[in-house]
Formats: structure tokens, C-alpha cells, sequence
């Protein structure tokens, strides 16, 4: 085999092909793959576009078998390895190609098409650079092509909306310079190591061995070996007496941890876990032939590893400010306060500030995330902003003083610091709910309800406390009469109902979500009174639960945020663009082909109203994809127009057809819309609370059972009660296990234990929500569970289910969890029936078809 470094532009150029093999798992990367492969992109466009000297970011291999060469001379490769990244890069060239053409750039279009992604003269399949696998092919070459499909459901369309976005994005900020230094980045800046083998070689040999390897040596490994080959007389002393102690102390992840860290706080804010060898390489060669030098830097890192250890366990740190602070960071969660915190406690521990000084710093950069989680704004950039501060911290300045003053000096754009104003506003209209993490969600309530000061402080640890919506949900019609009586003119109270419900000012902390449910406001203010929250004894003094009062509620959580969270100092700029048009942006760009949406779910979505929403659009007519936000009715509004000078001049009705939405008239189906709901899925601001894991419910599942027949008998009619209870029936003699969900409405989903007793893994098809009357089909959560991660599997499931009369999934949602009405089960139960036994069937047969060594190495694991 022959290894060479290249690039995208020069691994592609010239008249070849390459294919992908049927032994390939299809195309995989998700969102977090591609937003961790943009970050290292976005840092090399900063680079290029400051002028500083660039270096090349290593992607990983691509590892090429030769293929036959076709008549015409054309050669083809077999990519053996490496697959996804070349399909992501390809994938990243169709939406430059694209974004150069909406611009009206056609030259720079073409250029990218004829150099990286089409053979010109070829014809046929012969035409693709790159030849995905046969349930891949459709939603790449429709990308390739930029026909009106491109864009569609499935990791391919999502890769492709995710590059567009983003370019569009970082060019509407920066310029037309930023997407031509993408371009350059992109091909020429990344750098792939090409292996090729030689012809004869058995490929899917080299498949399994490459995909079967050992583990390999860490970072923190390396960099200990090359430690001790530099310490010949003293090695075996300062293994014993630190470097071993450390690495006891911390253990493999946190060792790593901590070498990064290291880099951080000596100022190198570049520095990437991945490459921690090469960079702490750097710095200590010049100091490599010192003995006594290099033991004193390992002493070094060692007393930092206990300081490490009280950031990881605040438990350990003996300053109460210190401690309490540190343990609210720790709660919050992620890493990205650690470089600040080590730095600090590097001081406190040195005598250069007191423990009150550096405690009063943290609590200003828990108030930095604190206000941009509750504004809204995006945590991608929150990271670099932490790791430069220890290099920007001035030695004669108090701590506390310089944080605040450097989180501050930003005073618009990506890391602005909210000031009082904007936190109150997004207090008020925000979807608070569907923000962050719920750790985090979980974390600003307790804050609010400690703000209260209770006389008897609440055990925290002993009260497995979630996050509640006192307006439900998924509401029965008495609450949706009650916000008929405060929605404005034109607003139905679903709108409102959407407006309202993931607010700051409706959610509270209950140990009681399964009691609570989704019931009337005064059988919810019985159990709120008794609850030991103040916050919860304040809403349960109420005399209703409507607008009004959760509007009042959240100005009053408002002014509480506002004093436990101080703010930037003071004569600073509101950021120069509320950032709810950057998200409706984002939200647009996210719409998978054949798909709509409405003005309210976006300004839902968002935290405005449905009118400010149009009016917007109106004024900004090219917006990419404004045509597929539609009246709340599914009807084009009279006030949308094309941009002036557009190429587009078809209706919007023509375009969305061709795109694959069916229209009854001039009514868009509502099978094909998108929610605020899908929309926030879609923007990867799904609530953990959302998402339904049956294999955690463990608990009362009896008593789950009977309050989830009782809510369908109250809700539903006898036929459609029957029609469940007979599905559920027929599941349990299919050998198939029940589950309630735990959430405020009790649902049930028909689920699959496998796997073993110490790795236990588990499927389900749906989830049905009783009093609601909804039956969500849950491909959303089967993407990733076998076998139905396979695309074509849950296609066949989705053709399934709309072959029974009244059904109509989109396939455009097949990456979601679209919903059908539970009175389909009155009528064609038995149908229903009949997919379920196919779900079985289909696992039971993946199951047996698993490969045999990793049912073994299954099995080794639980006789170890």
C-alpha cells in the first residue's frame, strides 16, 4: 500500500470516480460531526482572513483500492475507509456551489462543479465524482444536481442544509470574502492522508482490518513516553513520586484533561485536545536536555491535578465562596469554564488573589452563560472566549475586575454579553424550554427558587426535581378555551398556546410531572400548594393560569435573574441584530424539501409574534426559503413576494409542488408541515424531557399502566379506547414489553428489550399520547437504534403505516417524529396490528443475522 498527504481539491481533481462499496454502511454524520468538522474550518477562515500564518488541520485517511477503468479511460476507486469525511467535503462543495449561485456568482459556481464535483463530459452515473451507496445516491445526486429535491430527510439533505446555513450565514456577518476563503480552506487547508492499494489486494480485507484495530495510545501516553525518554537518570524517581500519583489521582481522561489545560493557562488558547502531544512537544523540546527542568515542569502539572480535582469535585475545595461557585459551575456542566478555573486557583493557591476575588470572577462567567443560554444565544463560540482569558488577565488587576471587564468588551455580534434589558425581553417571549441542556434549564430554576429564601432550604440531591409546564404541554380543550379568551385578533390558541407554553414564566421545578399531567389548573394548584417550592406555593395562589398571569409571572422571574446574574458594566450597545432573526434564519434553512411551516411556528420558535414574523419576511423578501412559511391554513400570503431582480418567478405553490408538498387547492397538506416542535428538533434544541427513553423507566410501571387507561377512557371514545387496548393486547402476545412514559402526559409505547443483561439495548415504533390523542412515530429516536438506523428499513415502516386509510406520514419528516390521530386505532386496529407484527419480524430477523463476534464479544463481557 502507497501513503501520500493531500488535499480535497487535488485527492478530486481530474476525470475519475470514486464508489463507494455495498459492504459501506451508508452515510452516518449528524450534527455534531459536522459542527465539530465547522469549528476547525471557521478557526482556519479567522486565520486566513487576520492575515496569520496558516496551518494545516489533519481530517484523518481516505484509503483507496483501484477499480476498473471504463472504456473511455476514466479511472474509478473503491473507497475502502474514509468515506464519510470525502462525502461530507463533496457535500460542503454542493452548498458552496449553491450559495455561489444564489449570489449570481455563476462563474465560481461552475467552477466548483467542473473541478470538484461532476466528470463534464460524462454521462449517466459516470457523471459523479463521488458514487455514494444505492440508498445514498438519490439525496446526493439530487445535492450534485441542486435539483428542487435537494435538501430532503436523511443525513445526506441534513449535511447539505447544514453547510448552506452556515455559509450563508458567516457571508451575511463577514462578507463575500468569508465563503471564498471557505472554498480555499476547504480544499487546499485540510489535509488528508490518501493510502492507496494495489490492484489484486482483497479490499474488503482491508475493510475489516482497518475497522478491527486495537486501542491506541492516548495523547497523555505519548506525551509520558517522551517525557521519561528525556529523564534517563531521573525517569524512574519522578514516575514514582509524581508522575504516577497524578495519574492515579485523575485517571486517563482527566490526565488528558489536564495536559490540555496546561497548554491553556501558559497561553496557548489554540490548543485542541486532539493535538496536545504535539503542541506540549513544542514547548518543552527546548527544554529537553535539563532533567531538573523538565521534573520541575511534571511538578508542576501535578499540583495542578489537585486543583483540577476540586474543579471536577467542588467538594474538595475548603473556600465556602469558592466551593459554592465552583459547584454551580459544575452543575451547569460541559468544560468550559475549567481553563478560567484552573487559572484562578493557580493564583489563589500562589498567593496572587484571594479565594473571595477569584470566586466573584466565576460567578461573572456563570452569569456570561447564564444570560446568553436565557437570550438565546449560540454557545459555539463560548469555549474559545473562555480559553483566552487566562492569557488576557492582568497581573496588577484584581480578577473579578478584569473578567467583567473583558466578557464585556464585547458589545455586539457572536459573543456578546446580555445586558438587563435583553434579559428581561427574552424572559418574557423566549422558549426557555427548548434552550440548552436540561441540566442547565434545571439549574437556572433552583437559582430562581433559592432566590426566594425559603426558611427550610431544599435537599436538591434527595428530591429528583424536573422541569414542569403549569400550562401542559399537550392541553385538554379547557385550556385551549381559556386562551381563546386572550389571543389577539387573528391569533387561534394554538398560536398563542405554542407562544406561551416553553416560557421562562410557565415552567417550574415538581417532583409530581406524572400526577400533574396535563389537568385543569385547579386540580394543578391542589398539588403546587402542597409542594415545599416557593415558587410553586406563588402559582398555586393564582385564581387562573392563562396569559396574563404567565406574562406576570415571568416579569417577576425577570428582575430575579437580573440581580443573581449581574451583567455587563454599564454604557454598553444592544447587539446589533435581535438574535430571534438570526434563528429564523437558521429555522429557514433547516426546512428539508417537501416540507412547510407556518408565521406563528416560527415566532414561537423564536419568541415573537406570527405578525412580526411576515412583517420581516416582508421586508427582507430574500431570505433563502421564505416561501415555505405559510399561512397558519397552509395558504400562500398575499404579502409574499420574490426579491426584486430574482431568478425565481414561478408561484411559491409551483415551487412547493415541485419540491414534493401536495396541495388540496390552494391549501398546502398539513402532513407536510413542520412545528415549532420539529423545527427546534431540527435545530438540535430538542428537550432531553422530550425525548422518550423506555429502557430508563423502570419504576411503578404498573400504576403507569392504569393512569394511562384511565386518561384514554376520559379523553377517547369507547371504539378508539378498544382499538389501543387491543394493539396492546396483541403486542404483549407478540412476546413485546410495555412502557410508560414518565412525562406529564402518561403515554404508552410498545417496546423491544434486547441486547444483553450488562449491555441492554431496546426499539420502539411509536409513542401514544392518550389525552391529546396523538400517536407519534418515532423515527426520529430509530435512526439510531439497530436495525432500523438502516434509512430503507424506516421508509418500508413509514410506507407501512401510510397504506392504512387516514394515515399520511411525510417523507420529508422521516428524520422526525411525525403524528397521526389515535382514532385511526377505532377503525383499522387490526392494520395497525399488522406493522407492528412487521416490527417485530424485522428486529427478530436483524437480531439473528447479528455478526457472531460481536455477539461473543458481547458475551465475554458479562463472564468478565
Amino acid at each position: 500500500m502507497h501513503a501520500q498527504e493531500t488535499t480535497f481539491s487535488q485527492l478530486v481533481q481530474g476525470e475519475k470516480q470514486f464508489q463507494v462499496p455495498l459492504y459501506q454502511r451508508t452515510y452516518s454524520w449528524e450534527r455534531p460531526e459536522l459542527q465539530q468538522l465547522w469549528d476547525d474550518v471557521v478557526e482556519l477562515v479567522e486565520d486566513k482572513l487576520e492575515g496569520r500564518p496558516l496551518n494545516a488541520h489533519f481530517l484523518g485517511s481516505v484509503v483507496l483500492a483501484p477499480g476498473r477503468i471504463s472504456a473511455g479511460g476514466m479511472q474509478r476507486w473503491l473507497v475502502v475507509d474514509g468515506q464519510q469525511r470525502l462525502t461530507t467535503l463533496m457535500l460542503a462543495f454542493t452548498a458552496l456551489r449553491e450559495r455561489h449561485q444564489e449570489r449570481g456568482s455563476d462563474m465560481k459556481a461552475a467552477r466548483i462543479r467542473d473541478l470538484h464535483l461532476v466528470n463534464t463530459y460524462r454521462e449517466g452515473d459516470d457523471r459523479y465524482r463521488l458514487l455514494p451507496t444505492q440508498a445514498d445516491r438519490d439525496a446526493f445526486t439530487s445535492c450534485v444536481e441542486g435539483s428542487p429535491k435537494a435538501g430532503g430527510s436523511g443525513n445526506v439533505g441534513a449535511a447539505y442544509r447544514f453547510f448552506l446555513s452556515k455559509l450563508t450565514e458567516g457571508e451575511q456577518t463577514v462578507g463575500e470574502t468569508w465563503t471564498d476563503a471557505v472554498e480555499t480552506v476547504l480544499g487546499g487547508l485540510l489535509s488528508i492522508v490518501e493510502i492507496t492499494a494495489a490492484e489484486g489486494d482483497n479490499v474488503y480485507r482491508i475493510f475489516e482490518s482497518i475497522n478491527n484495530t486495537g486501542v491506541g495510545l492516548s495523547q497523555s501516553d505519548l506525551l509520558r513516553n517522551y517525557l521519561f525518554m528525556c529523564l534517563p537518570t531521573r525517569g524512574e524517581a519522578v514516575y514514582r513520586t509524581l508522575w504516577l500519583p497524578m495519574q492515579d489521582l485523575l485517571g486517563p481522561a482527566n490526565l488528558e484533561l489536564l495536559v490540555w489545560l496546561d497548554l491553556v493557562v501558559n497561553g496557548n488558547n489554540r490548543a485542541k485536545q486532539s493535538e496536545i502531544y504535539r503542541d506540549q512537544k513544542r514547548r518543552l523540546e527546548p527544554l529537553s536536555g535539563d532533567e531538573a527542568v523538565l521534573e520541575a515542569e511534571i511538578a508542576l502539572l501535578a499540583e495542578q491535578a489537585d486543583r483540577l480535582m476540586r474543579i471536577l469535585e467542588p467538594g474538595r475545595e475548603t473556600d465556602p465562596d469558592l466551593r459554592e461557585v465552583l459547584a454551580r459551575l459544575s452543575r451547569w456542566g460541559g468544560q468550559t469554564h475549567y481553563p478560567l478555573a484552573l487559572h484562578l486557583l493557580n493564583l489563589v493557591d500562589g498567593g496572587q488573589t484571594s479565594a473571595r476575588d477569584a470566586a466573584t470572577a466565576l460567578s461573572y462567567a456563570e452569569s456570561y452563560m447564564v444570560r446568553r443560554l436565557l437570550a438565546g444565544l449560540s454557545t459555539t463560540g463560548n469555549n474559545r472566549v473562555f480559553m483566552e482569558l487566562p492569557r488576557e488577565l492582568a497581573k496588577e488587576e484584581s480578577p473579578a475586575e478584569a473578567v467583567r471587564r473583558l466578557l464585556s468588551r464585547n458589545k455586539t455580534g457572536a459573543r456578546v454579553w446580555p445586558g438587563d434589558d435583553d434579559i428581561r425581553e427574552a424572559i418574557r417571549t423566549r422558549p426557555f424550554y427548548k434552550t440548552g441542556r436540561s441540566t442547565q434549564r434545571l439549574q437556572v430554576l433552583r437559582r430562581l427558587e433559592e432566590s426566594y429564601r425559603a426558611s427550610e432550604p431544599v435537599d436538591y440531591a434527595r428530591a429528583r426535581l424536573t422541569v414542569e409546564h403549569v400550562l401542559p404541554q399537550r392541553p385538554a380543550q379547557q385550556w385551549f378555551d381559556l386562551l381563546a379568551e386572550e389571543a389577539d385578533d387573528g391569533q387561534g390558541p394554538d398560536e398563542l398556546h405554542a407562544m406561551l407554553v416553553h416560557t421562562l414564566g410557565n415552567l417550574t421545578l415538581s417532583a409530581d410531572n406524572a400526577r400533574l399531567s396535563n389537568h385543569p389548573f385547579r386540580r394543578k394548584q391542589e398539588i403546587l400548594d402542597s409542594s415545599a417550592l416557593r415558587m410553586n406555593q406563588q402559582i398555586a395562589g393564582q385564581q387562573r393560569w392563562g396569559r396574563a398571569e404567565i406574562l406576570a409571572r415571568a416579569d417577576d422571574l425577570g428582575e430575579r435573574a437580573v440581580e443573581l446574574w449581574p451583567g455587563p458594566v454599564d454604557g454598553l450597545l444592544r447587539a446589533d441584530e435581535w438574535v430571534g432573526w438570526q434563528e429564523l434564519r437558521a429555522a429557514l434553512m433547516a426546512l428539508p424539501t417537501g416540507t412547510w411551516t407556518t408565521y406563528g411556528d416560527i415566532a414561537a420558535l423564536i419568541g415573537t409574534h406570527a405578525v412580526a414574523v411576515g412583517a420581516h419576511l416582508a421586508s427582507n423578501p430574500g431570505l433563502h426559503g421564505a416561501y415555505r412559511v405559510l399561512t397558519a391554513d397552509g395558504r400562500i400570503s398575499d404579502h409574499f413576494q420574490w426579491p426584486d431582480g430574482g431568478q425565481c418567478r414561478e408561484s411559491p405553490q409551483a415551487l412547493l409542488t415541485a419540491e414534493g408538498v401536495p396541495f388540496d387547492g390552494t391549501r398546502a397538506r398539513r402532513s407536510h408541515r413542520l412545528t415549532t416542535a420539529d423545527l427546534a428538533t431540527l435545530l438540535g434544541k430538542d428537550a432531553a424531557e422530550d425525548v422518550l427513553m423506555p429502557e430508563r423507566q423502570a419504576d411503578e410501571q404498573p400504576s403507569a399502566g392504569a393512569r394511562f387507561e384511565t386518561l384514554l377512557r376520559e379523553n377517547q371514545t369507547s371504539e378508539t379506547v378498544e382499538g389501543v387496548l387491543a394493539a396492546r393486547r396483541f403486542w404483549e402476545h407478540q412476546g413485546g414489553g410495555q412502557v410508560y412514559g414518565g412525562a406529564t402526559e402518561t403515554s404508552w409505547s410498545p417496546i423491544l428489550h434486547l441486547g444483553s443483561v450488562l449491555r441492554p439495548r431496546s426499539v420502539w415504533p411509536i409513542a401514544v399520547y392518550p389525552a391529546s390523542g396523538t400517536v407519534e412515530v418515532v423515527f426520529q429516536y430509530l435512526k439510531r437504534r439497530p436495525p432500523f438506523d438502516d434509512e430503507p428499513l424506516r421508509r418500508e415502516l413509514m410506507s407501512r403505516l401510510n397504506e392504512i386509510d387516514g394515515l399520511e406520514l411525510a417523507e420529508a419528516k422521516l428524520d422526525l417524529r411525525p403524528s397521526f390521530p389515535v382514532e385511526v386505532f377505532s377503525g383499522h386496529g387490526e392494520e395497525i396490528c399488522a406493522v407492528l407484527e412487521w416490527f417485530v419480524h424485522t428486529v427478530a430477523l436483524a437480531e439473528a443475522r447479528r455478526p457472531e463476534d460481536e455477539a461473543q464479544a458481547e458475551a465475554s463481557r458479562e463472564a468478565g
